[in-house]
Formats: structure tokens, C-alpha cells, sequence
């Protein structure tokens, strides 16, 4: 590329430079895909400053000449049409260079993970927190659903209202007086599962840098959709009474969150349930500090023994608690129907943001829903998959107890859907994963609950969702992971102090 400049011209070199280059690309001099030579290099040749080719440069890429390519520099683009533009230079666009900070904060992939593990037929899947399909309610659902879609339901596929059918608003209104919150229609807001709920919650109170509690550890959905919105995020320890308001008082002295993530009832993942005197105490702080509590239930209902205990809505008088729950868990977990009860006015902001991303729930869902509740069938197919949930639990944990393993613990929770279970402090828990998904067996490590990489020497196991006999192969499978895995730690562990005994003799 020949480029003459001269400075007597009344013409700035910059622009002599530009027109030369548009020349030899509009004459065919320069092909598309032609890069051009670096800034440096050309000013360097030209005994010019390197601003004056950035200046040209600038002029080409503004004329649609040329563009700057990530790893080629500049160059030439096509300018021709038809036939001719066959040639033309078109990689594929660097989308991930345009992703949003928020779009970056959200780049996780385990809830995809898990639900691809809970469809293959290989992989014995204790990590998906779903029900099992046995105890899926198909044959009360089958004629509810028939008569839905015929022509005279026809108005079934139509739009509905932002916050939901009004039906199904007075159906979940009462079911929420079934335990035992006075709650009306105009307090609820249907949701394509609860989690859309927290996402709710978070894009209305939470702006970058904002303050949020959630129990540690925690639901990990929770920790994704939190962290996308830029919170920082405290975590206050769970217990075997709940999260340990002890400590959360002393952090209320410290920071002042926008709210307090808890999941109190059957807690995911420890299981773990919090007392009565504990919600009462957290209560008592959050009115002290004026700040609200997202209470977060869709296990409440699967009690397998002891004494329930007051939900967090029904004990609160003042309004501070925004209350999740969701038909998933208990239903289809296919039929992705939630809900929030909140004061009326919050309701309103809530459905504000929801349009944002989701004008409504689906159509047909909401009214398959509202008509089994409506059948008076909830209460019957609790009954029975609680009986079974019941007997898979214990399955599992009789798999742990016969021939167990060395310093392994676990929990016996009253409910919900999870297994909560320790392993020795150093087990390498990433060989751990790769041991368990070669004999087929799949779970949730404790990494994913926790903040900052910690709880690796923790395991989630779903017992609802895998069969009987599926629970006692995987467990089986599952036990000979971790011993494999801590065999191989030891040898490891010998090995280097072996080495540093050599070490020490050679000293």
C-alpha cells in the first residue's frame, strides 16, 4: 500500500491519508478482509505522529470503509452489493464483548445443569429438587385439563390479567387462609413459579451495592439472582433451629440490608426447620430495624411428622413479611404456577415490574390450577405423596446408616425435600463429583449454597424425585464415590509427606 503525503497541500495530512486509502478500496486495490497496516507502523513509515493515522483511520471507519476487528486490527470491509459482495468480511459478531454487567453477574449454569441431569435416563439424579413423577396427580389432572380446552372453554387461551386470574387470586386467597394468613384476592400476585418472585423482589428493592441477608446456607437460585442484581450479600448460619437470629441481630448493628431472604420452613438445602421462638425474635428485629423479611415456602405442606409451626406471614401483624409459594413442589413441576401475598400497594409495584419480563402467567396453567383446587383434591394428594416422600426418606438414610461412611453425617428432616449431609473437612469435592457422575450417580455440591466457595465438604440429595430402588442403587454408588475419592486423598496425603520427609533427611 503506497501512501504519499504532502505537507504543502492545504489538505490535512490526516484527510490525505484517509482519501488515498477510500481510493484504493473503492478501486478494488484493497480487498474486503484486507487488514491495513497498524497505526505505529504506518506513522513510523510516514515520519508522522501515530494521532494522525488514528485520525484517518477514524475517518474510514465513519465513512463504513473499514472496522476494527478484536485480534485482526483493522480492516477493509466490502462496500459492493449482489455478486460482488460474496467476498465481503464477515466473522461472527463478538456478542460476549456487548454483554451487560448484570448479564455477566448471571452467567451460571447449574439450575441447567441439574434439570438436564433429572431428563437422562443414565444418571441416577439426586440433585433435582422436583417431585417424582410417580406421585404426580396425571389422572385428576387428565379430565380438568379436557374440559378446559374444549371449544366451549375457549376463553382459557386468552390473555389474563397481569396479576392473575381473579379466580385463581380468591382460590390461592383461601388456600392461604388454610394456612392461616388472612389473605385477599387483591393481596396476591400469580407468578410463573416462586422464583420469579425473588427475581420480583430483588428488581424492586435492590439497587448495586444494596445490603441483603439470606441464611447460609441458602437457596442457590436465591444467591444467583441476587448476585446478578450487584446486592452484597451477608449470610447469617443455620442451625438446627433455623437461621441464628443471634448472630443476625449482631449484624443489624453493621449493616442495614434492603431485606432478609429466609426459608424457614423445611429449609432448602439443610431441611432444617426454625422454632417458633426464633421466628418471633426475627420478627421483633425486623420491626426494630424497618426491614422487611422474604419469606420463601414451598415445602411448608410436606410435613412427614412433628408439630407444624406458624409461618412467618401468619405471625407477622405489621405487614413487614412478603410471603412465596408455589404449586411446583407440590403438583407438576412442569406447571410452573407460584404466587406472592403481600400488602396491596406492594402488589401493585410487584405487578409493575413483572410486566416487565413476563405479562403473565400461562393461561392454561393458571386454570388447571384454580379448577383442582376448586376438585377439593389437594388435600387427598398431600395425604399420599407425603406418605411416600416419608417412605423415600427413610430409604435413604437406611442406605447411609448400612455400612457407612467413615466421618459422613446427615440430617433427618420432619419434611420438605432434601437430605443435608457432611463429609471429612478436606475431601477434594470437585474429584468428588467427577467419581460420583462415573458410576451415575448425580447430586448438588455444598458449594453451590454457600458464598465465597465454601462448603465443599457438604452434599444436597433429593430423595422425592428418584424412585425406591433408584434411591438405594444411587446410594450405594454415591458411597462408593466418596470412599474412592477419600482413598485417593490419603494416598495423596502420603505421598507428600513422604516427599517432605525426604525432604527434612536431605536437609
Amino acid at each position: 500500500m503506497q501512501i504519499k503525503v504532502d505537507r504543502d497541500l492545504k489538505v490535512p495530512v490526516y484527510l490525505q491519508i484517509r482519501n488515498q486509502i477510500a481510493s484504493m478500496i473503492l478501486d478494488g486495490t484493497l480487498r474486503a478482509g484486507q487488514p491495513l497496516p497498524p497505526e505505529r507502523t504506518l506513522a513510523q513509515s510516514l515520519g508522522i505522529n501515530r494521532s494522525t493515522v488514528v485520525n484517518a483511520y477514524s475517518e474510514l471507519k465513519a465513512d463504513g470503509l473499514v472496522d476494527s476487528r478484536v485480534g485482526k486490527g483493522t480492516v477493509v470491509l466490502s462496500h459492493l452489493t449482489g455478486e460482488q459482495d460474496k467476498e465481503k468480511y464477515s466473522d461472527p459478531p463478538a456478542w460476549s464483548q456487548f454483554l451487560s454487567h448484570t448479564a455477566e453477574r448471571s452467567n451460571e449454569s447449574l439450575l441447567r445443569d441439574i434439570l438436564e441431569l433429572a431428563n437422562r435416563r443414565d444418571i441416577i439424579s439426586f440433585a433435582a429438587g422436583i417431585s417424582g413423577m410417580e406421585t404426580d396427580p396425571v389422572e385428576a389432572l387428565r379430565g380438568i385439563e379436557e374440559e378446559i380446552v374444549s371449544p366451549a372453554c375457549r376463553f382459557a387461551l386468552n390473555h389474563t390479567p397481569a396479576e392473575g386470574m381473579p379466580c385463581l387470586r380468591e382460590s390461592i386467597s383461601e388456600l392461604m387462609c388454610a394456612r392461616g394468613v388472612e389473605a385477599g384476592p387483591e393481596e396476591i400476585l400469580v407468578l410463573s413459579g416462586s422464583q420469579q418472585g425473588i427475581d420480583i423482589a430483588a428488581r424492586a428493592f435492590l439497587d448495586p451495592g444494596d445490603v441483603v441477608f439470606v441464611e447460609e446456607p441458602t437457596f442457590f437460585s436465591a444467591l444467583q439472582i441476587f448476585r446478578a442484581a450487584g446486592a452484597r450479600i451477608i449470610g447469617i448460619p443455620v442451625d438446627a433451629r433455623g437461621m441464628r437470629v443471634d448472630l443476625l441481630e449482631q449484624a443489624l448493628t453493621r449493616y442495614r440490608p434492603k431485606f432478609i431472604f429466609t426459608v424457614p420452613t423445611f429449609q432448602n438445602p439443610s431441611g432444617t426447620t426454625m422454632d417458633l421462638e426464633r421466628r418471633k425474635r426475627l420478627l421483633e428485629l425486623a420491626y426494630r430495624r424497618n426491614t422487611f423479611i422474604l419469606e420463601d415456602d414451598p415445602y411448608s405442606d410436606l410435613r412427614f411428622e412433628g408439630s407444624r409451626v406458624p409461618l412467618l406471614k401468619e405471625l407477622d401483624k405489621n405487614g413487614y413479611v412478603i410471603y412465596l409459594s408455589s404449586f411446583s413442589k407440590l403438583l407438576f413441576p412442569g406447571v410452573r404456577i407460584g404466587w406472592i401475598n403481600a400488602p396491596k400497594p406492594m402488589v401493585v409495584q410487584f405487578t409493575k415490574v413483572k410486566q416487565m419480563t413476563d405479562l403473565h402467567a400461562d393461561s392454561l396453567s393458571q386454570w388447571i390450577i384454580h379448577r383442582y383446587l376448586r376438585s377439593g383434591g389437594l388435600d387427598a394428594h398431600l395425604s399420599r405423596i407425603i406418605a411416600e416422600y416419608r417412605i423415600k426418606r427413610d430409604i435413604m438414610i437406611d442406605e447411609l446408616i448400612t455400612d457407612p461412611v467413615r466421618e459422613m453425617e446427615w440430617n433427618k428432616p420432619q419434611g420438605g425435600f432434601y437430605l443435608w449431609c457432611r463429609l471429612p473437612d478436606d475431601i477434594p469435592y470437585a474429584t468428588l463429583m467427577v467419581k460420583a457422575a462415573e458410576r451415575g450417580v448425580a447430586y448438588v455440591s455444598g458449594t453451590a449454597f454457600f458464598q465465597g466457595g465454601k462448603g465443599g465438604n457438604y452434599m444436597r440429595l433429593n430423595f422425592t424425585y428418584p424412585s425406591r430402588e433408584e434411591i438405594r442403587e444411587g446410594i450405594r454408588r454415591l458411597k462408593a464415590a466418596i470412599r474412592e475419592t477419600l482413598q485417593a486423598g490419603e494416598r495423596n496425603r502420603t505421598q507428600r509427606e513422604r516427599k517432605f520427609g525426604e525432604f527434612e533427611v536431605l536437609r
